[in-house]
């Protein structure tokens, strides 16, 4: 069994910060593809930006120059940093990875819980 659990959510004033964390845990070889995504209320769920594990990155044209994606592989662990926030960053964060549990193993699509991110003044 393959955990990722975020961290870092919360309620930030227009043009703040915020810093997400996703740790991945369980039974892991490797994880190559890792990914931040978001649903606002009423909207479908959206890619925000993705790293390989070599860290070749990419973003959604509405965060590029705001928000920044990282991960420590040897802690299994993906960052988001948020700079310049606006409420239409107002969303349900994601994490996302493709991990392999065996060496033999195929990769797997595994999902957070998801951690809630409002900007609001």
């Amino acid at each position: 069994q393959v955990q990722l659990v975020e961290s870092g959510g919360g309620l930030v004033q227009p043009g703040g910060s915020l810093r997400l964390s996703c740790t991945a845990s369980g039974t892991i070889f490797s994880i190559d593809f890792m990914g931040w995504y978001r649903q606002a209320p009423g909207k479908e769920r959206e890619l925000v930006a993705t790293i390989t594990s070599g860290g070749s990155t990419n973003y959604a044209d509405s965060v590029k120059g705001r928000f920044t994606i990282s991960r420590d592989n040897a802690k299994n662990t993906l960052y988001l940093q948020m700079n310049s926030l606006k409420p239409e960053d107002t969303a349900v964060y994601y994490c996302n990875a493709n991990v392999r549990r065996r060496w033999y193993d195929r990769d797997l699509g595994v999902w957070g819980q998801g951690t809630l991110v409002t900007v609001s003044s």
